[in-house]
């Protein structure tokens, strides 16, 4: 099947995920089969990053949130780090004018006051340039770890306790939900994992709780368009049942 029939296969289904979260693992790897440096892991996959973004913007995904970079991540070798906070920054000032032209919305996740200043300045003016983009909106998990944002999300609330503005009996779900990063998401359809592993990594841990959850071998740098069709159409061949029967789904459609 040719990847235009699979788009077709995908857009005849009519059930397109509104939002794909993606765990970018395997550029180490896959540089090292090579006989290459990790970094050029990395810059392979921001090729990767690019062709995803422009399939799932043209099938009609409204958020693509990426895992870029974990709080984990900074136990790296510091000069690793170094290099992908400086690929990071060079990518950005790169691609935005490209996602700008494209009416995407650049947005983030995570906590950016750990990274370097001009990679946090430059990040913050790709976020004030798209903002008002109305296609689709590229997120980026950055300094993110799905535990730390819970526990932020519960010390807010208990500020709001503390202060009277709420009420113990006033916590739902809801609450907690409207205090995450992702307040103004819609939770993940779909969770895409390259690289091989089986685990989620401390990636949307409250958020993925009925997601469908996409497990490939290939490496992110080899994850391209015939692969993200592939995980979408196996996406639309599941029923999603959230807790009920599949009986109950067939008398609600």
């Amino acid at each position: 099947m040719s990847n235009s029939e699979r788009k077709k296969t995908i857009q005849s289904y009519g059930n397109i995920p509104v939002h794909i979260a993606i765990i970018m693992d395997g550029n180490g790897r896959w540089a090292k089969e090579r006989n290459l440096n990790r970094i050029s892991g990395h810059r392979e996959g921001i090729n990767s990053v690019r062709e995803i973004t422009r399939i799932a913007g043209e099938i009609g995904v409204q958020h693509l949130t990426l895992y870029t970079f974990s709080t984990e991540n900074w136990k790296r070798p510091r000069l690793e780090v170094s290099a992908l906070m400086k690929l990071l920054l060079g990518t950005i000032q790169g691609e935005i004018d490209s996602l700008h032209k494209n009416n995407v919305r650049f947005t983030t996740i995570g906590d950016l006051g750990d990274l370097p200043k001009d990679a946090r300045r430059g990040i913050e003016n790709g976020i004030e340039k798209t903002k008002n983009n109305t296609g689709l909106n590229l997120n980026l998990a950055l300094s993110y770890g799905s535990r730390q944002e819970i526990l932020r999300a519960i010390e807010l609330i208990a500020r709001d306790v503390q202060s009277g503005s709420i009420s113990l009996e006033d916590i739902t779900e809801e609450t907690v939900m409207s205090h995450l990063y992702t307040a103004d998401m819609p939770d993940p359809d779909v969770l895409i994992r390259t690289g091989g592993e089986f685990r989620i990594s401390n990636f949307l841990l409250w958020q993925s709780a009925y997601t469908e959850l996409y497990m490939t071998e290939t490496y992110w740098p080899d994850f391209r368009e015939q692969q993200l069709l592939e995980a979408i159409i196996e996406f639309q061949s599941r029923e999603r049942r959230f807790g009920k029967v599949s009986e109950q789904l067939r008398k609600v459609k």
